[in-house]
């Protein structure tokens, strides 16, 4: 098989593989997901400017890290935490029902308050009541 990228297509390649490796093997420890590792590391070693060598394995360099793609997962991971948060929040005051169409607008519509909330304040005003 035969891919021909332009550098700038590459380089979004090289993102897309880091972001999604990221996202499968970051929480996984010493349990990661060895095949996508190596993946990652046989692209990065088509591009010497953006890897380097660790423990005898090509991983993408320190540089490549700290510029920038991080900003772009945390972005992502707010987003998603927010969503989530918002979602399990509605439908708790609703005594989590089921999602159905009957009650899907209610939900939506909590969840749009939430974030609106979330938006302005982050998760300022929560507040954890003892029962």
């Amino acid at each position: 098989m035969q891919i021909d990228l332009t550098p700038k297509e590459f380089r979004r390649l090289l993102d897309l593989v880091y972001i999604g490796n990221w996202v499968l093997n970051s929480t996984r420890g010493e349990d990661r997901f060895q095949d996508y590792d190596n993946l990652e590391s046989k692209l990065f070693a088509l591009s010497p400017a953006l890897s380097e060598e660790w423990n005898g394995t090509v991983v993408p360099s320190r540089a490549y890290q700290e510029g920038g793609i991080h900003e772009a997962i945390a972005y992502y991971e707010d987003n998603v935490f927010y969503e989530i948060l918002a979602e399990e929040l509605s439908r708790r005051d609703m005594d989590y029902p089921e999602i159905t169409d009957e009650n899907y607008d209610e939900i939506v519509g909590r969840m749009d308050r939430y974030m609106s909330e979330f938006e302005s304040s982050g998760v300022d005003h929560l507040v954890l009541e003892e029962s």
